[in-house]
């Protein structure tokens, strides 16, 4: 009765609010008004059950109130919060606590007011309770001081705690480990950084190269992920070995971005498409059949020799993915003995991942009736770490941590962060360093920097272990969603991952409140009027983002401190130097060219910083050196700066620019520094990127230990060409060149005229100087075409003019009442002289 009484009162209210405007009767509007329906009796059954006592339904009906899954379902903070008090009040719940310590510590819809300590309390009896997210909401709390005093010991203890829970799921997953979750995006980064392409830390440079960026370049291009895909089946069906291939792995990692560090570095969530096992085996056993057309019946008995002529090399490759298939159970049952067998046949000609898997075998006993065999293990992942594997190196660091060698176990782990490996290494590397920090007698600094690394490390590996609630990955989906309520859910999603410390969230939610963005915002035209909450709510996560290495977002935290964004009631001085710290700060890191402009700019116009027409010189021209992009906008800069200069001296002012010769103030002038920031990554300075820099871009190597070394290719024991691709290779940027050879292929010996064809590619040896003579002709055209509009304007004058003129002399004077020669009148007149 009570489900029949709301649906009643709902129907009436969606008919008084529709009878205006589309009327009644439509197909959409009944099936919507079904869901809604159902929607209604799902929570009226949970209300329900809750009131009988039922404390699952109730933490359900709490969190349905706080996740609308569809539009059909209303929002309604107030009642998720009782409910998740309740509930916490009831059971002691830890992830109910959880939610009540966020409501607390964000003021979230003002169900509550912003109170810090009761957030800090709720997020210790959670974190207490074993919740994984209150852990390390707690431990960054007290890394960063919010709601408490700040303690490294702290932070990393609860850090520590969390990346425990995320190994022991990492372990209890196959052979090798859970498939670990694809990491998060930048929603900036698609749009080529805060500021956009060139103008951004995130897009320039060595970040050029990152995933989220190119994926950005390739959707302003208007290619799809499905346009791709289609691309790559097309060839693959023709029976191109490296278009099968390649769709073999991006079936297998379920993304068209893949981990440079090996199959067990997961893959990029920008690029992310369903996974899907049993395709990924087709194709890679497609090209394993063309070396190794059958098995032998005996799977202990070696198989015969591969062909020649066969693709022996991608046919290794594909060997160590159908082994790693067979060991894990993806995609087929699984099965040691036949994952044995394809790891020899790769580990035969030299596949690293082939030689990975043979040493989980050997180490594992995994095969019944094996013993484990570390002599062979550790032989297998040497050879594997020699082909610069991530995983072979976590392996044998985790061989000589078993057995205290922690000097050579620290080796291996920071050699495997260094090609790529996302999760273990970090951990144990951060395991390492929380014991030395917890060592007594060590010199304070060196306690200081163990603890700041330990905390560093831990933080990395619970921020990727989130197989049980990954919000950033549920908050990214929501938000590509054109249903508007569906992205308020991933605005809070986003929310309480950052409020757990995660920089991604922050620099997401911040990019979506950013009200800095529109050039008329300072103008009449402006279209959105600031709120001052909403700045405010930005500027915590640009500033939070900022203290973990985000540039763009340190440059953006000056930018709302020179506007009056959401910053405290204060004097326009303090504030403009606060912006100038802030642009210091960025600028000290060599990497942001805006910020070195927008110093330049305040010391040319003495804003926040004493005037001083050097130092802006100096700036503008450090803004050129670190992004060559900045050409426009810096020698209009300078331009005006000189030209000011002059004018400053003219009028008898001090300190201008020599414009004959370079003045050694320039050189000699140091720009002041600001204090140096506590950074969350630890106390590691960062080093300037050097123009012959070549290494490939890591999403957390380059945090802690400095530049990645260059990806290193091994060469394939007599491989014919084509050479088996690098794992770090754009797959949509190689598809585009192959599209492109294949059609400058055609076109030079298509079917119709093979001589004619050959011709055209004997000829396009020339075209370089073809392409200077049509420039030249080009020039000449348009000063031709320039000289014939002036002579044809002057003609056209001088025809007016003497038009004009003839007309003049044509046209009787004006004798006022005096009558013209001719008139009779005339003689009437009495001249005077």
């Amino acid at each position: 009765m009570r489900i029949a009484v709301k649906l009643h009162h709902h129907t009436i209210r969606r008919l008084s609010g529709s009878l205006g405007k589309d009327g009644l009767g439509v197909a959409s509007r009944k099936k919507d008004e079904e869901q809604r329906g159902k929607a209604i009796k799902v929570v009226d059954l949970l209300e329900h059950s809750a009131e009988l006592g039922n404390v699952d339904a109730l933490y359900t009906l709490s969190h349905l109130y706080l996740f609308p899954p569809t539009h059909h379902f209303e929002s309604d903070p107030v009642a998720a919060y009782k409910g998740f008090h309740y509930h916490a009040q009831q059971t002691g719940n830890a992830t109910s606590q959880s939610y009540i310590a966020f409501f607390h510590s964000t003021g979230y819809h003002d169900v509550v007011p912003v109170d810090q300590a009761k957030a800090q309390l709720y997020y210790t009896f959670a974190a207490n309770g074993g919740h994984r997210g209150a852990q390390m909401a707690l431990g960054y709390r007290y890394w960063s001081g919010i709601g408490t005093q700040e303690s490294c010991e702290r932070a990393s203890v609860w850090y520590e705690a969390a990346s425990e829970q995320v190994l022991a799921k990492l372990a209890s997953g196959p052979p090798g480990g859970r498939t670990l979750p694809q990491t998060a995006t930048r929603l900036s980064d698609l749009v080529g950084g805060i500021f956009g392409p060139g103008a951004s830390v995130a897009s320039t440079g060595v970040n050029a190269g990152k995933p989220a960026v190119k994926a950005g370049l390739a959707r302003d291009a208007g290619e799809t992920w499905e346009d791709v895909l289609e691309y790559y089946l097309f060839n693959a069906d023709r029976g191109e070995i490296d278009f099968s291939y390649r769709l073999g792995k991006i079936f297998y990692q379920g993304s068209i971005y893949g981990s440079h560090g090996g199959i067990g570095s997961g893959s990029e969530g920008v690029g992310a498409i369903p996974r899907n096992y049993a395709y990924a085996w087709h194709y890679f056993l497609q090209i394993a059949r063309q070396v190794w057309p059958r098995d032998p019946p005996n799977l202990q008995h070696k198989s015969t020799p591969p062909k020649e002529d066969a693709p022996v090399a991608y046919a290794a490759a594909c060997a160590g993915y159908l082994g790693r298939m067979a060991l894990r159970g993806e995609g087929i049952k699984a099965n040691a003995a036949i994952a044995k067998l394809w790891f020899e046949r790769g580990a035969e000609h030299g596949d690293r991942e082939s030689h990975n898997g043979l040493g989980i075998i050997y180490r594992d006993a995994i095969i019944p009736g094996t013993k484990p065999n570390l002599k062979k293990a550790v032989s297998h992942f040497t050879l594997a770490a020699e082909a610069e594997l991530a995983e072979a190196y976590v392996n044998l660091g985790k061989h000589h941590y078993d057995r205290g060698e922690l000097a050579h176990a620290t080796k291996f782990f920071e050699a495997a962060v260094r090609c790529g490996s996302p999760l273990e290494a970090y951990y144990y590397l951060g395991a390492i360093a929380s014991n030395q920090a917890q060592t007594t007698g060590l010199p304070p600094h060196i306690v200081s920097s163990s603890c700041a690394m330990a905390v560093s490390f831990h933080k990395l590996v619970s921020e990727r272990g989130s197989w049980d609630e990954d919000l950033l990955r549920e908050a990214e989906i929501a938000w590509l969603s054109p249903s508007e309520h569906v992205k308020e859910t991933a605005i809070l999603k986003w929310w309480i991952a950052a409020e757990r410390g995660s920089e991604v969230a922050q620099n997401n939610l911040a990019y979506i409140l950013d009200q800095d963005k529109s050039i008329l915002r300072l103008t009449r035209f402006s279209p959105m009027t600031p709120s001052n909450d909403t700045a405010r709510l930005a500027l915590t996560q640009w500033t939070r983002a900022a203290a973990q290495r985000n540039i763009d977002a340190l440059v953006k935290v000056g930018d709302y401190y020179y506007h009056g964004l959401g910053v405290p009631e204060e004097e326009e001085t303090i504030r403009l130097e606060r912006a100038a710290r802030y642009y210091q700060s960025a600028a000290d890191t060599q990497m942001s060219a805006l910020a070195m402009w927008n110093l330049g700019w305040m010391y040319e116009n003495g804003i926040g910083v004493p005037q001083d027409f050097h130092l802006a010189k100096r700036h503008y021209d450090l803004a050129l050196d670190t992004n060559s992009e900045a050409y426009l906008p810096v020698i209009l800069s300078l331009g005006k700066l000189y030209l000011r200069s002059i004018w400053h001296t003219l009028m008898g002012g001090k300190g201008g620019l020599n414009i004959w010769s370079p003045d050694e103030e320039e050189f000699d002038a140091t720009p002041p520094t600001a204090a140096p920031e506590r950074q969350l990554e630890g106390q590691q300075p960062e080093k300037p990127p050097q123009a012959d820099d070549k290494r490939e871009y890591e999403e957390d190597g380059p945090w802690y230990l400095g530049k990645a070394k260059e990806e290193f290719h091994k060469r394939r024991n007599r491989q014919p060409p084509p050479a088996l691709p690098a794992g770090e290779e754009d797959p949509i940027q190689w598809a585009r060149d192959r599209r492109n050879a294949e059609q400058e292929r055609d076109s030079d010996f298509g079917p119709e005229d093979y001589f004619e064809g050959a011709l055209r590619g004997g000829i396009r040896e020339e075209e370089h100087f073809d392409d200077l003579r049509e420039t030249f002709l080009l020039v000449f055209l348009c000063l031709v075409i320039s000289i014939l509009l002036y002579v044809r304007t002057r003609i056209v004058d001088r025809m007016r003019r003497e038009q004009n003129e003839n007309q003049e002399q044509q046209r009787p004077a004006d004798l006022g009442v005096f009558p013209p020669p001719g008139d009779p009148a005339r003689q009437d007149w009495a001249i005077l002289r």
